[in-house]
């Protein structure tokens, strides 16, 4: 596998290259819509969960693609990331006036990443594949809890990777399709529950628009 994917860069680079990619370099800014789908960490053996409820944002980017093997960018996201504590062990039941249910806890938040990015792309008639990794900060920042659970503010170092594609509709103009992965520790929004320091992986799938300069 890991030898089709190298296999499958090099073609794409090579596409860029032969097909004037080098000529073609890009300056752009662009707004994206994203659908951010989180997946669960696991703690105390197991036993308690904390995920990121699936949610929507939008992506602001700034891009310079100078060749097929250098670009750029710097990134702004922001979408609602409300953290859900779970546990699945069993539990003594409660009393009937008790506020101590099973329901999950949740922390209501919203989530801003602040990342750059190194792109490898090609340039191929109207479409241009870009493929990036990148690192950046991501702070979670609390709103509301359920049951006057104290918050506070996390901020994590993220992991972020991607691929897509660029559609030119008119000489400045297009569409930017792409998919991303954020990686990051679990945010740490309430003492109550604690940092389990597991990782998270946020799924994001977006659509949106880029203006060239």
């Amino acid at each position: 596998m890991p030898k089709k994917l190298f296999g499958s860069v090099l073609f794409l680079l090579s596409l860029g290259t032969f097909g004037g990619g080098a000529a073609h370099g890009q300056t752009d800014v662009a707004v994206s819509l994203l659908g951010a789908f989180g997946s669960a960490t696991n703690y105390n053996i197991g036993l308690e969960h904390q995920r990121s409820a699936n949610a929507a944002g939008g992506l602001f980017e700034f891009r310079q693609v100078r060749n097929p093997i250098v670009g750029y960018e710097a990134t702004y996201s922001f979408n609602r990331a409300n953290q859900v504590y779970s546990y699945t062990g069993t539990t003594p039941a409660c009393p009937p006036t008790s506020e101590c249910v099973d329901a999950p806890n949740v922390v209501s938040a919203n989530a801003h990443e602040i990342a750059g990015d190194w792109l490898l792309s090609a340039h191929v008639a109207r479409f241009r594949p870009f493929a990036l990794v990148g690192v950046g900060v991501l702070f979670t920042e609390p709103t509301s809890a359920t049951f006057g659970l104290n918050t506070t503010t996390s901020s994590e170092p993220v992991y972020v990777y991607g691929a897509g594609l660029d559609w030119r509709l008119a000489p400045r103009i297009g569409l930017r399709l792409q998919y991303r992965g954020s990686v990051y520790k679990a945010p740490n929004v309430t003492p109550n529950e604690g940092s389990n320091g597991d990782y998270m992986h946020i799924a994001e799938p977006m659509i949106g628009a880029y203006f060239r300069f």
